[in-house]
């Protein structure tokens, strides 16, 4: 039989559901790579693998998708991990740089500030810009390096008074039920075992991991991060 090819993120935030599918007996099925959340979404688009932790933004260039779980990353509010971090206060710069690891929160800063901010800043691909976006474990212990950090899951949820999903596992293809059933069944796996993952993980400065994932990062996906995928997608296709 030929295996299932997965493509998971490799940041903290995914660590569960890592756990979950090494340690289930769907390893077997699955060929299973990890990857930054860019690569990911190019190896879904490109259909070098039949399923991705993939960044929502990512969803309006996979043809035909499916999600197939109800998990995700996301967040209710600050997630602690996806920022702009400025010189300036938001409604004063007016350079920009993109995380060249993102998507979806590269659109979403863009959303944000067309929607929220009401500022244009010029976007570049070099570190003298006023204001970065940065996502994943890069951040972890840098809020107090900068004199204005934006928490992107909390803006939105300010904009919004929505949740958001940064990526969610999705297929380029058909998925049979059953697999549905054992994948989903992996990561819930995971989900239950985040202490064991936390002892694993190795401590960092000025970040708090075990309040991150317990309580930072919502795995669930409910109707209302749902609803928040709709509104993102049409914000971004109004930039």
């Amino acid at each position: 039989m030929n295996k299932i090819k997965v493509s998971a993120v490799s940041y903290t935030n995914s660590k569960p559901f890592v756990y979950g599918l090494m340690h289930s007996g769907i390893l077997d099925q699955i060929e299973l790579s990890l990857d930054i959340p860019s690569d990911c979404a190019i190896k879904l688009i490109e259909n070098k693998v039949d399923i991705g932790l993939v960044p929502v933004a990512a969803l309006l260039h996979v043809k035909d998708y499916q999600i197939i779980s109800n998990y995700c990353i996301g967040a209710n509010g600050a997630v602690d991990s996806v920022f702009i971090f400025s010189n300036k206060p938001i409604r004063e710069i007016k350079t920009l740089q993109l995380d060249p690891q993102s998507r979806t929160s590269n659109n979403l800063a863009q959303v944000l500030l067309k929607n929220f901010w009401k500022i244009n800043p010029e976007l570049v691909n070099h570190d003298q810009a006023d204001a970065f976006v940065q996502i994943g474990d890069r951040t972890f212990g840098k809020k107090e390096q900068f004199p204005y950090s934006y928490d992107l899951a909390q803006e939105w949820f300010n904009f919004t008074g929505l949740p958001f999903a940064f990526a969610v596992w999705a297929s380029n293809k058909p998925i049979s039920e059953t697999f549905k059933i054992s994948f989903n069944e992996a990561l819930k796996l995971g989900l239950d075992h985040k202490e064991e993952v936390l002892k694993n993980l190795d401590k960092v400065e000025n970040f708090d991991l075990d309040n991150y994932l317990m309580k930072k990062v919502d795995f669930i996906l409910d109707a209302e991060k749902l609803k928040a995928i709709d509104k993102f997608h049409q914000l971004i296709k109004a930039l």
